[in-house]
């Protein structure tokens, strides 16, 4: 009987840890621009050209390599950041496995030029599926210039694993956002097909921020600080009334390297406690200072899963330290330190003396008249108008002045259900998911007609949007037009929204559009199979009441009305339940028990 057991070749080797490592173009972005990074690089620049598939390169100022470096750093697990065991617990830097190059190297073709500072002469290498096809010396720039071409041209099957252009030019903008945060004072340059997506200067974390998101975040953020033995905390969170609909804005750094974990985002959340508007998460960009011995961030290939030595320490931290910088922003108002701290007098009032303000008194103004009367919509009504504060809500299509309902209304519970009687007992409605289903069905029809989904505006409104929800705009921008969302380009990042479906909520288009976008960055199998249909869902999900909508008498029969001529009242658009039936004998059988109770008592 022959030995079956062998070593793998190199190139085969290679390949398997390319799989873990390097799972998309954005994966060999990351790679590279840590390497860049940890080279002490001040520039670093991002060129793309199809979406990573068939043209990446990443440019740096950093120290350079010598000529056996540059050949060295292609071989598997060769790295100049660990030199025994315990150099694992004490990591420090980005890349530290030395696999990245060596991954990169084995499922596409790969030309290295480095030169050392203060050197005359550089280093070119070019690889071809972990083969060296030539190296040389030649004249470049100081720093590392890495070019990757035809990613996974070896390997068919991971190729067509890919997805969509757009898609996969949405994560290589995350992971170029990713390390654009974590390190502010560095410049960094991202070039897709030709046209420059960022371009964003050395600054200060607020800066940077501003710089990706755009200007609005300076109003919209706080300052998170905390010092202790176990840990640093520094970032920002946004208020509440900016939280959003999209988990996208969920930055977590440790030791400047991006995370993800599910116990540190529910210990922020909980720190916000009952502040959010349901169904929306708060932003926030967190960065964590710790012992490197008091972390593993060993246990994933990606290295964006770490393990805690103490995990309820650093909950409690976090959590308390959210929960205070939210109580700061309440009661004080925010202070920006990088502004004089002289009054913001605008220019044209430099030479004007200052006045005391007059006080103008209508002294034959009588409450006591007939027009001045409060009876009269001319008197106090007209000084002091009515305030409500329940959310209002008023149907999108004319109401008729004696609704046609099957069954009773009764009324609201908590704003949230209504309460119908009929010959078969009680049934509660869900009134938020009736809407969806009217919506749905509505909005359904009117898809296929041309030009009759979109009512313009008569004042258009301007968004901006982050880049990476931008490259998710251009998607879909054909079936957003489709449904009545005429959101068109104005430059940059910025769009603008000219036309809106039909029973869109004025001052609540951009949630709607984020409820959108959402879904696309959650999106399923059964999602691509019929998109079109699950953007609407998304679409009405936005455009819906939210609970505790408080309803009049005629417009909750108007919605118990329209949703009973709907083909399928009974579920909305994401299949769950509409209204319950509480029947006859199920009410009796209620009864029946207080009464048993009420005769042991």
């Amino acid at each position: 009987m022959s030995d079956i057991i062998r070593l793998l070749p190199d190139a085969v080797a290679n390949q398997i840890a390319a799989g873990e490592v390097i799972q998309r173009p954005s994966s060999a972005i990351k790679e590279l621009m840590e390497n860049s990074i940890d080279a002490g690089s001040e520039r670093v620049q991002v060129v793309v050209k199809d979406a990573g598939k068939t043209f990446m390169q990443v440019n740096d100022n950093g120290k350079g390599m010598s000529e056996l470096d540059a050949r060295m750093c292609f071989e598997r697990h060769a790295t100049s950041k660990i030199k025994q065991a315990d150099d694992l617990f004490a990591i420090s830097t980005m890349g530290f496995r030395g696999e990245a190059l060596a991954s990169i190297a084995s499922v596409a073709m790969v030309e290295l030029k480095s030169r050392m500072v203060g050197a005359e002469i550089g280093t070119s290498i070019t690889i071809s599926g972990s083969k060296v096809e030539s190296q040389e010396q030649v004249a470049c720039q100081e720093g590392t210039s890495i070019t990757v071409k035809n990613l996974f041209y070896n390997v068919p099957a991971r190729r067509n694993f890919l997805k969509s252009n757009t898609a996969e030019t949405r994560h290589i903008v995350e992971e170029f956002q990713r390390l654009a945060i974590a390190h502010p004072e560095k410049s960094f340059t991202l070039i897709q097909d030709g046209v420059q997506v960022f371009q964003l200067v050395p600054g200060t974390l607020k800066q940077r921020i501003a710089g990706i998101y755009g200007n609005g975040y300076n109003e919209r953020i706080v300052p998170v600080q905390e010092d202790t033995t176990i840990l640093s905390l520094d970032g920002f969170v946004a208020k509440p009334e900016f939280a959003r609909k999209t988990r996208g804005e969920q930055y977590i750094f440790v030791n400047r390297r991006f995370i993800r974990s599910s116990y540190i985002n529910h210990a922020v959340t909980e720190a916000f406690e009952s502040m959010l508007p349901a169904g929306t998460f708060p932003t926030y960009f967190l960065f964590i200072e710790i012992e490197p011995s008091k972390i593993d961030i060993n246990i994933h290939p990606t290295k964006t899963e770490i393990k805690f030595e103490d995990e309820r320490s650093v909950y409690a931290i976090i959590r308390a330290a959210v929960k205070r910088a939210l109580g700061k922003f309440s009661i004080t108002p925010s202070l920006d330190f990088d502004q004089e701290t002289s009054f913001n007098i605008p220019v044209s009032m430099y030479a004007t003396t200052p006045k005391m303000p007059e006080v103008r008194v209508d002294r034959s103004y009588n409450p006591f008249k007939m027009e001045n009367h409060p009876s009269n919509s001319k008197g106090w009504e007209r000084l002091y108008p009515e305030q409500k504060n329940e959310v209002q809500w008023r149907p999108s299509a004319p109401l008729e002045s004696e609704p046609t309902a099957r069954v009773r209304v009764l009324g609201q519970i908590e704003n949230k259900f209504i309460i119908t009687a009929s010959s078969d007992g009680l049934m509660v409605i869900d009134q938020r998911r009736a809407h969806e289903r009217i919506l749905f069905e509505r909005h359904e029809k009117k898809i296929s007609q041309p030009g009759g989904a979109s009512q313009q505006e008569l004042f258009p409104k301007t968004f901006e949007f982050p880049a990476d929800d931008v490259t998710m705009i251009q998607e879909i921008q054909a079936d957003l037009r489709k449904l009545g969302i005429d959101l068109r380009e104005f430059g940059g990042n910025t769009y603008v929204l000219n036309g809106v479906p039909e029973g869109a909520v004025a001052g609540q288009e951009k949630e709607m559009i984020d409820s959108i976008l959402e879904s696309v960055k959650n999106q399923s199998a059964s999602f691509k199979e019929k998109p079109l249909e699950n953007l609407l869902k998304s679409m009405v999900s936005g455009m819906a009441m939210q609970y505790g909508t408080a309803l009049t008498k005629i417009e909750q029969e108007h919605l118990v009305d329209e949703l009973f001529k709907c083909s399928t009242p009974e579920l909305n658009p994401y299949g769950k339940p509409v209204y319950t039936l509480i029947n006859s004998s199920e009410l009796e059988k209620r009864f029946r028990g207080i009464n048993h109770q009420n005769h042991q008592a």
